[in-house]
C-alpha cells in the first residue's frame, strides 16, 4: 500500500483552467500567456519526510474477474525475466522487464492518461461536455484518448510530425483529433505543440489541457502503482531499476517509491543523446539534434521531473536502442517499442556491477504497434543504416553506383515561396515531389504531392502560405554514390529517393530517384538474364 506521507507541496503549478469562452491572443505576439512546461516544481517531498501528502492516493489491490471498463485493466502488468540476452553479455544478476507495453492502450502512459482525467474528474475541472487537449509525443494522447471514449469526452492531441503514423491512426480510431506540429520546434516556440496546445485551449469552451509536464497525477500514478507494483512483486529485492526519461512523471514516481522501500536501490535513468535531462550537464554534449527513438528526451526540464532521485544517468543512442529493441522481440519474445531497447542498453551496462541474485529491472515503456512501419520494417532499418543490406537473391547489379541511373532532372523550389508557386512548379515539370531549399542552398526537405494534399484537407495549409509550413521531411537521402542494392530495398516501401552528394562540406541534392525509374530498370536487368527458352539464368 502507497503511503500517505510522501509528498509535501504538488509538482505542479496549477492545473490550466478550463476555458469557459473563445479567447484570442494578438496575432503579433503569439507567445502571449504562454504557461511554460519547466517551471520549478513546488513539490518539497524528501525522502523520509513525515509530512501527511497532500494527494488522493490509490492502494494497489487484485483485479476483479469482471472490470466495470477498461480504464480498471490499467496497471497491474508482469516482471519477466529475461534469458537469452543478459546471458549472452555475461551478466550475472537476474534481469527482469516490467512489461508496461500489456497495458490496454499499448503503453506506460496509459497510467497518467487515467490518473490524470480521474483527477481532474475529482477536482471538479472535468465534467460533461469538457474537451481534453493534451500536447505529446503519441503514448499520452492514446491513453488519453482512450479514457476520454470511456469517459464521453472530446480529445484532441497535439504531437510533433516525427511520431509515427500508427500513433495517429490509433489516435483516431478513439475519436481523436490529431494536430501535429514540427519536430524541429522548440518546446518555447509559437510553433511547438506546447504553445499550440496552449492557444487551442484558449479558443475552445469548456477545455482543458491535463499538462502531463506539470501535472501531480504523473509520477502519483507510478508512484502508487508502477513503483509498489514492482517492490511488491519481488518481494522489497530491488537492487536496480532502469527507467527512461520524458517527462520525467515515471522516473519521479517510480523512483521515490522505489528509495522509500529500497533505499539501497540503484536508480539509473536513460536518456537520448541530443536530450538536455541527464546530468551532470557533459553527458548531453553532442552534435545530435535528431533522434529516432519516440518518447524519451527533452529539450527542457519538465515540471514533474525530480532528478534527485536517480543514483547515475546513462546515454544511449539510435545505434544501439533500435537493434536491442529487435533483439527484445527476437530472442525473448517481447513486443516492445524502441525506447525499450535503450532502456535495455543502459541496464546491460550499468548492471555489470551487480551480483548474482541481485535485481535489475528494466521500464519496458511500449508495444511493438506504434513502430510497424519504423524499426519493425527492415526496409526502413536499412535506409538508415542500422542494419546492413543482403544481397539475397545475387542480383548482378547489386552494387552498381546509384549515379548509374537515371534520374529526373533537378528541380527545386525555396522555401520562402508560396505554396501555390510550388504546386505550378509540379504541374508544369510533371512532378509529384520537390526538393525545397533554403537561400544558402542547404536541404530543408520535400514538397511531397500526398503530404501536400493531405495538409490542405485537412486545412493545415492553403496556397497562399509559405511552403515551409508544407514541408514534408520523413523522406529518405541517399548519397549518389551508394550502391543501387541499398536503394532497392528502400523503393520497396518509398516512393522515392532524394539522392545528393557532399560539396564543400555541404549536403547538395542531385536529384530524385523514383519506383519507376527503378522498376523500368529492374526489369531491363531481368530480361538480359533469362536465355533462349524464357527462363531466368
Amino acid at each position: 500500500m502507497a503511503s500517505t506521507n510522501t509528498h509535501r507541496g504538488c509538482p505542479m503549478n496549477g492545473h490550466l483552467a478550463a476555458s469557459k469562452k473563445p479567447q484570442t491572443v494578438p496575432e503579433e505576439d503569439p507567445m502571449a500567456n504562454f504557461i511554460r512546461p519547466d517551471q520549478p516544481s513546488r513539490c518539497t517531498w524528501a525522502l523520509g519526510t513525515t509530512e501527511t501528502s497532500p494527494h488522493h492516493h490509490e492502494a494497489l489491490a487484485p483485479k476483479p474477474s469482471t472490470l466495470p471498463s477498461i480504464l480498471e485493466a490499467v496497471g497491474g502488468t508482469p516482471l519477466v525475466k529475461l534469458n537469452k540476452i543478459p546471458q549472452s553479455m555475461g551478466l550475472k544478476c537476474n534481469v527482469y522487464v516490467k512489461c508496461e507495453f500489456l497495458n490496454p492502450g499499448g503503453s506506460v502512459k496509459d497510467r497518467i492518461g487515467v490518473r490524470m482525467v480521474l483527477e481532474a474528474e475529482r477536482k471538479g475541472l472535468l465534467k460533461p461536455g469538457c474537451t481534453i487537449i493534451e500536447p505529446t509525443s503519441g503514448n499520452t494522447g492514446i491513453g488519453l484518448a482512450m479514457a476520454a471514449a470511456a469517459r464521453g469526452y472530446r480529445c484532441l492531441i497535439v504531437m510533433p510530425e516525427k511520431m509515427s503514423n500508427e500513433k495517429v491512426d490509433t489516435l483516431k480510431a478513439l475519436g481523436a483529433e490529431v494536430i501535429r506540429t514540427p519536430t524541429e520546434a522548440a518546446f518555447d516556440s509559437p510553433e511547438g505543440l506546447i504553445a499550440v496546445s496552449q492557444r487551442l485551449q484558449r479558443s475552445i469552451p469548456d477545455s482543458v489541457i491535463l499538462d502531463q509536464y506539470r501535472n501531480a497525477g504523473n509520477p502519483l500514478a507510478h508512484y502508487d502503482g508502477t513503483g509498489a507494483e514492482i517492490v511488491e512483486q519481488l518481494g522489497g529485492q530491488v537492487d536496480m531499476v532502469v527507467i527512461g526519461t520524458g517527462t520525467g512523471g515515471t522516473m519521479t514516481g517510480i523512483g521515490r517509491r522505489i528509495k522509500e522501500s529500497c533505499p539501497a536501490c540503484q536508480v539509473i535513468a536513460a536518456d537520448p543523446e541530443g536530450s538536455i535531462l541527464a546530468e551532470p550537464e557533459e553527458l548531453n554534449r553532442t552534435e545530435v539534434s535528431f533522434y529516432e527513438v519516440e518518447g524519451v528526451g527533452y529539450d527542457f526540464l519538465p515540471t514533474v521531473l525530480d532528478r534527485s532521485v536517480v543514483d547515475r544517468w546513462y546515454k544511449f543512442n539510435d545505434r544501439v536502442a533500435l537493434p536491442l529493441a529487435r533483439r527484445l522481440i527476437r530472442d525473448e519474445g517481447l513486443l516492445c517499442g524502441g525506447s525499450s531497447g535503450g532502456n535495455l542498453y543502459v541496464a546491460l551496462e550499468a548492471a555489470k556491477t551487480l551480483k548474482e541474485g541481485q535485481n535489475c529491472v528494466v521500464i519496458l515503456p511500449d508495444n511493438i504497434r506504434n513502430y510497424l512501419t519504423k524499426f519493425v520494417s527492415d526496409n526502413w532499418m536499412e535506409a538508415r543504416y542500422f542494419k546492413e543490406s543482403e544481397n539475397c537473391h545475387d542480383q548482378k547489379w547489386w552494387n552498381a553506383k546509384v549515379n548509374t541511373l537515371p534520374m529526373e532532372t533537378l528541380i527545386t523550389v525555396r522555401d520562402d515561396v508560396q505554396i501555390s508557386d510550388a504546386i505550378e512548379t509540379m504541374k508544369q515539370n510533371n512532378r509529384t515531389q520537390v526538393p525545397v531549399l533554403d537561400a544558402d542552398g542547404t536541404i530543408k526537405g520535400v514538397v511531397h504531392m500526398p503530404n501536400l494534399l493531405s495538409k490542405m484537407l485537412n486545412r493545415l495549409a492553403k496556397p497562399s502560405d509559405l511552403v515551409r509550413r508544407a514541408i514534408f521531411k520523413q523522406y529518405v537521402k541517399i548519397d549518389h554514390e551508394e550502391n543501387i542494392g541499398r536503394a532497392s530495398r528502400i523503393l520497396e516501401k518509398d516512393s522515392f529517393l532524394l539522392v545528393t552528394r557532399q560539396e564543400a562540406g555541404a549536403e547538395r541534392p542531385v536529384g530524385i530517384l523514383t519506383q519507376r525509374v527503378l522498376f523500368d530498370f529492374v526489369a531491363e536487368q531481368a530480361a538480359t538474364v533469362t536465355n533462349g527458352n524464357g527462363n531466368a539464368e
